[in-house]
């Protein structure tokens, strides 16, 4: 193995078994089944998914994952951040996983806000006026929530990324800057998502360079450019759009992984990436094992060819 090989270890997520946020038709899978399918595709780390899908009992689920040689990496947590009212339930939220995550000897905490209606269903035509952005004052507001959350993430030896996600008040890239501008000062890290900063309007090398020091953590995806397109021309929402296949199998969209790879060891960024699909429970052609097998054959191979 090169040293470039060796400087990356691949995960992934149950979100790729269209295991969403909320309790749904795609809780009932097995997570055990899951696991398996993740690791006869050659992963050897996993996120926790949405709180409550997997055991959150770590005396349950340690021996599990040890049995199986898997890493516990991070949770993705999505709390409404410019609503001022939710902040004490956003930080007993962010204690409840951050034990468990600490429990599993996991590294991370993924914050990411919230999805709202609003925009979901301006997902990747966000004006660029910022008529439906938040303002300074909201932005100085999340400042403060983010500050505490990492407060408490770092009691429980975790360190809080931040994830720019579609169908939220955080997606773009002028909305990310506004968002790190207001955080300067509080030790957060970037947590880039390739699917969502091109979706986004994003450029996710462009990113990953500009973002350098703070990248931390790097989910991978990839868009179908011509579902996007349509997607866009059709003023669908963001879960309309997934339903329809904006996120397709790693390598045979848009993405041009090569060039990231190359910004990320540039830059000396090394350690996990996570290899997502997000996908409707129910909706896909290709089973999401034979898809995830695919797409870490495809990140091997191009990892494989970097100088």
């Amino acid at each position: 193995m090169s040293d470039t090989e060796s400087r990356f270890q691949f995960a992934c997520a149950p979100v790729s078994w269209g295991v969403e946020d909320y309790p749904g038709p795609a809780w009932q899978q097995p997570y055990e089944t899951i696991l398996d399918e993740m690791i006869a595709g050659g992963y050897t780390g996993t996120e926790l998914g949405p709180y409550g899908y997997f055991p959150t009992d770590a005396q349950i689920l340690r021996p599990v994952l040890q049995r199986k040689k898997l890493a516990m990496l991070s949770s993705f947590v999505p709390v409404a951040l410019a609503d001022a009212s939710s902040s004490a339930t956003v930080i007993e939220h962010i204690r409840k996983v951050g034990k468990l995550l600490a429990d599993l000897d996991a590294p991370f905490i993924v914050l990411a806000d919230a999805e709202t209606g609003l925009r979901q269903s301006l997902a990747g035509r966000v004006p660029a006026d910022g008529s439906s952005s938040l303002k300074a004052a909201d932005f100085r507001a999340i400042a403060k929530l983010i500050a505490e959350a990492v407060r408490v993430s770092a009691d429980f030896g975790l360190e809080l990324v931040f994830h720019p996600h579609v169908g939220t008040f955080i997606e773009t890239p002028r909305e990310t800057e506004q968002l790190f501008d207001s955080l300067s000062g509080v030790n957060v890290g970037l947590c880039l998502d390739t699917g969502h900063c091109y979706y986004g309007g994003g450029d996710p090398i462009a990113e990953a360079e500009k973002y350098k020091r703070l990248l931390k953590y790097v989910h991978i995806k990839d868009i179908n450019q011509s579902v996007l397109n349509s997607s866009t021309q059709k003023h669908l929402n963001f879960g309309a759009a997934v339903e329809a296949g904006v996120f397709t199998q790693i390598g045979e969209g848009c993405i041009d992984f090569p060039s990231f790879f190359r910004t990320l060891v540039k830059n000396n960024y090394s350690g996990w990436l996570v290899v997502e699909q997000d996908v409707k429970y129910g909706a896909t052609t290709i089973p999401p094992a034979e898809s995830m097998k695919a797409s870490l054959t495809y990140l091997k191979g191009a990892v494989q060819k970097l100088p």
